[in-house]
């Protein structure tokens, strides 16, 4: 068994990875380039005091469902605010389509698609665990639980293509699902953004779509005392810029080097075989996202009321403006009616801004490294089905997709999926193997959301490389059950 590891980054994954090799007995060291932990897990004050606004992800639906976490004990370290209504999609000439946590509530207010969303849903949703295990793998593989995998590969083909939508009498149901699918950043309608809408639509009706109390830093506050209390120890400020003269031990003993960053990095060990190398550079990276932070005087004034009731709200209009939208954005255009993805956490968790007032985090997709600062034009979403919301904004913060790629060198030109998300891509990430975690240089493993199972806060892919480094050591197939005990 290795006797020392150092992981590259402290996104959730590298975190993940990093508690479960110190629980395994490693001696474990983290490196942080930024002054603080967490990548893609931080909470800062970007506009006013008092106001806190999650700089990258801020709501959580994988974490409830993620098998490492719960090995962990995130779900009791963490203190989860689960709303009654995981999102929300405003519509201009009908009521809001909410999805609510209970799945039959959803259903009765989507009236004559009642039906068809019980269909499309229920099966997925009723097996939640089943589906994570299937998605949250590498997917060269044989299903473990083949009848739901079949059912979600079913519902993917169907709801994949420009027919997905002939299944739903009323614009309601449709926007309502295109606006989950709309999250993959990718081209609509796909495989791809298909799988990603129904998996986060199945987690509305499981668990949840939760909020952590405080901000997303908590989570990586939650996995770096698991790291400490396991004698591992995180060194922030230590940018990583080269595997050549990198001090990290030595292979031939066992020791090992996980990565939470980009497969680019790789490129920079002059031993890296030619053909791996090849594989790196032909990996694409997908469109950036443009973000807005925004300090409000008070709450959204949702022309319809049931918005508010929602931490998460999808805005675009119909199931074709949102397609357009998004094709337009894969074509390499800022759409004039983009999609946006608003989060207004104040409306469960009273710790984000000061009594009376809220904080809205809020971001759209723009093509990759794009220098576009999109923020009236999310404004206006807002204001569309919020009359007199910009009356409200006290200080707002933007960051364009270039200049998140500066800030973390793992979000490629605003890339913050760890590359593009295709089904070709889920397959070959970011290279067709088994063990895709698995680098060819002795001892080093890739952990970050270029592998398997791509993005979203989970830790699956920190998980599976640590997994790989162990088993690789044991010479055995490691498992949860080993490393965290239980069944």
């Amino acid at each position: 068994m290795a006797a020392h590891a150092t992981v590259v980054g402290s996104g959730p994954n590298g975190l993940t990875a990093a508690a479960t090799l110190a629980r395994a007995g490693l001696r474990v060291r983290v490196l942080e380039a930024a002054d603080t932990i967490g990548g893609g897990l931080r909470t800062e004050a970007l506009t006013l005091p008092g106001f806190r606004h999650d700089v990258c992800s801020a709501v959580h639906p994988a974490a409830l469902t993620s098998p490492v976490f719960r090995a962990l004990g995130l779900d009791r370290d963490v203190s989860w605010l689960i709303p009654d209504a995981s999102y929300a999609h405003p519509l201009d000439d009908a009521p809001a389509a909410i999805a609510w946590r209970d799945l039959d509530r959803t259903a009765h207010d989507l009236g004559p698609d009642g039906r068809a969303w019980l269909a499309t849903v229920r099966p997925l949703a009723h097996h939640i665990d089943e589906l994570v295990s299937f998605t949250g793998d590498q997917l060269v593989r044989m299903p473990r639980h083949p009848v739901t995998a079949a059912r979600f590969g079913f519902r993917v083909l169907e709801q994949g293509t420009s027919l997905g939508a002939l299944g739903f009498r009323t614009p309601r149901a449709a926007a309502l699902l295109a606006g989950a699918m709309a999250h993959a950043n990718t081209w609509m309608p796909s495989l791809a953004s298909a799988a990603a809408g129904l998996l986060l639509t199945a987690q509305a009706h499981a668990g949840g779509w939760p909020v952590p109390r405080g901000g997303a830093q908590v989570i990586a506050e939650a996995l770096a005392a698991d790291i400490r209390a396991h004698g591992g120890v995180i060194e922030t400020g230590r940018r990583v810029t080269s595997l050549d003269g990198l001090d990290w031990g030595d292979p031939a003993a066992g020791d090992l080097l996980i990565l939470d960053t980009s497969p680019r990095l790789l490129l920079t060990d002059s031993a890296l075989p030619t053909g791996y190398a090849r594989a790196v550079r032909r990996y694409r990276y997908g469109p950036g996202v443009m973000k807005v932070d925004v300090a409000l005087d008070g709450p959204i004034p949702w022309r319809d009321p049931n918005v508010g009731r929602a931490p998460t709200v999808h805005l675009g209009g119909t199931r074709e403006e949102i397609i357009a939208a998004e094709q337009d954005v894969a074509r390499g255009r800022i759409p004039a009616n983009p999609y946006v993805l608003a989060v207004q956490p104040s409306v469960i968790d009273p710790t984000r801004a000061p009594a009376g007032k809220a904080v809205l985090w809020a971001y759209t997709h723009v093509p990759l490294g794009s220098r576009a600062d999109a923020t009236a034009a999310v404004l206006a979403q807002i204001e569309r089905f919020a009359p007199g919301a910009p009356d409200l904004v006290l200080a707002t913060h933007s960051t364009t997709a270039a200049s998140r790629g500066r800030r973390n060198p793992a979000e490629i030109g605003g890339d913050i999926s760890g590359g593009a998300f295709t089904m070709a891509q889920a397959i070959r990430r970011p290279v067709v193997s088994r063990h895709p975690w698995r680098t060819p240089l002795p001892g080093v493993y890739l952990a970050s959301s270029s592998t398997p199972p791509g993005p979203g806060v989970h830790g699956m892919s920190g998980w599976h490389a640590a997994r790989t480094a162990l088993s690789d050591a044991a010479g055995v197939p490691i498992t949860l059950a080993d490393v965290f005990g239980g069944d």
